[in-house]
């Protein structure tokens, strides 16, 4: 049971004892039948309901998702990277079996002493593995179709976040609250359209975001530390940045630590006082056995997926390092670059940075209308500012009540990736919105519950925006390129 309901339950038992109503002892009974069936499976409150809910979500989303991807549920993608890894590995191989397929016009592969390899980060090709052995061929694999079941799970289960939050009273929001945030993530965020691609790029999104959202779920009271860190090497297998999040389980882990140590009192964590008082205090009354074996239990599978890279990547590549999965061995325009900068520097800050805030669309001179080829505007491959697309994130920066505990370990967990995306080699490109922000955005939603903010007109009139515009980006990103311009020298239109 979680540490603030158990609290509410304590509370509850104690009122009762303390009552003085005559008829406090009176057996009573109830006229109203039990339910039934449905019903009965639907009782507020019960776990049942939250994951009916939660299968609700996922039923609507998977079904949105696959109108939107039309035929491509039906074909291979053309950039179906991970499926050829996992073909490598049926045939005893980590290299390529012959050279890239002719459909993917050589993008994105890595060579490296006369092979070919896949340079992302193995898990969703783990996941495909089966599906692609039974298929026979990877040409053969739905890579898309596989994707859009998987899409709806990050929704899902951000609902289930969301509601434990309601649940331990870290969260004001209401039930349909929940719902309708879990919706809009899934249809008002760059998700959408990242969702119905399929590509390798966008897979891996998706499944980084199921990753995350469940990783949130285990870490909150830090109630399953082997599942958090097994979640967690698993994002580190899928999207490299998103293993800075471990600092939300550490937070969570300090938190039960101090709250409920082995020996005394349960207590509350300190309110008054400064911030490196309070720290100070929590660090001087820590139960640090409990502490240990939270965080140890926690590392144990964070530690085997970092080890597995290691291998993975020396036995293909001789570079021992756990994130060295070979991108620098690309074969593509900015290889120059890469090799120049590295994959992380603080030279591709102002570009990224410009391109997640400043990306706006790009419209007709007015004494050249007929220049757009008919359409009213154009969005850059290097794609919409992440406020455009997703304005009711503004919410974020005026929170109602104070961060609190929980809202620091969410927002020190966000920075990571935030700031470790910002000075990557690359700012998405080609992209209908900023898609790096699906590292984080699971954290962003637990911010914007947690922060109390009332959700009135103006924010559901930002989320309707959203809406639209992500609708826009997920029916015709990589399938109406009138509507885009692939200019990968300019994130301004120029002159």
């Amino acid at each position: 049971m979680e540490l603030a309901e158990a609290d509410a339950e304590k509370s509850a038992v104690g009122e009762a004892g303390s009552s003085g109503d005559s008829t406090s002892n009176t057996k009573t009974t109830s006229t109203e039948p039990e339910p039934t069936g449905f019903r009965r499976w639907m009782t507020p409150e019960s776990r049942s309901r939250r994951l009916l809910i939660g299968v609700g979500i996922w039923l609507v989303c998977t079904i949105v998702f696959a109108i939107v991807a039309g035929d491509r549920m039906w074909v291979h993608t053309k950039d179906n990277h991970f499926a050829f890894l996992a073909d490598a590995w049926l045939h005893g191989r980590q290299a390529l079996v012959g050279s890239p397929p002719a459909h993917s016009a050589g993008n994105d592969w890595a060579q490296f002493e006369g092979r070919w390899y896949v340079s992302f980060p193995p898990f969703p090709a783990m996941l495909m593995l089966p599906f692609v052995a039974l298929a026979g061929d990877p040409d053969n694999f739905r890579d898309a179709q596989f994707i859009v079941w998987l899409a709806g799970i990050g929704p899902a289960v951000l609902f289930l976040v969301l509601e434990k939050l309601r649940r331990t009273a870290r969260s004001d929001r209401s039930e349909i609250d929940n719902i309708r945030l879990a919706l809009l993530f899934a249809f008002g965020t760059v998700y959408f359209f990242t969702a119905v691609q399929g590509t390798v790029w966008f897979a891996a999104h998706v499944v980084g975001v199921a990753l995350m959202a469940l990783f949130v779920l285990c870490s909150l009271d830090a109630k399953r530390p082997a599942l958090a860190g097994f979640l967690l090497g698993c994002m580190f297998l899928t999207r490299v940045t998103t293993v800075l999040v471990a600092v939300f389980f550490a937070f969570e882990a300090i938190r039960v630590a101090y709250m409920r140590p082995t020996h005394g009192s349960p207590r509350e964590l300190p309110s008054e006082g400064d911030l490196v008082d309070r720290a100070r205090l929590v660090a001087r009354n820590l139960d640090y056995g409990v502490l240990l074996r939270i965080v140890g239990t926690f590392c144990v599978p964070v530690l085997v997926a970092i080890g597995f890279a290691s291998w993975y990547n020396f036995t293909r590549f001789h570079d021992p390092s756990p994130a060295a999965f070979g991108h620098e061995y690309l074969k593509i325009g900015w290889q120059t670059r890469i090799q120049q900068w590295g994959l992380f520097s603080y030279h591709y800050l102002g570009r990224n940075l410009s391109a997640m805030l400043a990306g706006l669309p790009w419209r007709p001179s007015p004494k050249a209308l007929s220049s757009f080829g008919g359409v009213p505007f154009k969005v850059n491959g290097h794609g919409l500012a992440l406020w455009f697309t997703t304005p009711f994130y503004l919410w974020l920066l005026h929170p109602k009540r104070k961060l609190g505990w929980l809202g620091t370990a969410a927002l020190v967990a966000t920075l990571g990736p935030f700031i470790a995306n910002l000075l990557y080699q690359n700012s998405g490109w080609v992209q209908f919105g900023y898609r790096f922000s699906n590292d984080y955005a699971v954290l962003l939603f637990v911010l914007l519950a947690i922060g109390a903010r009332k959700l009135g007109r103006a924010f559901w009139l930002c989320a309707a925006w959203a809406l639209a515009w992500n609708l826009f980006g997920a029916v015709t990103f990589d399938r109406n390129g009138a509507y885009y311009a692939f200019d990968n020298d300019h994130v301004y239109q120029p002159d």
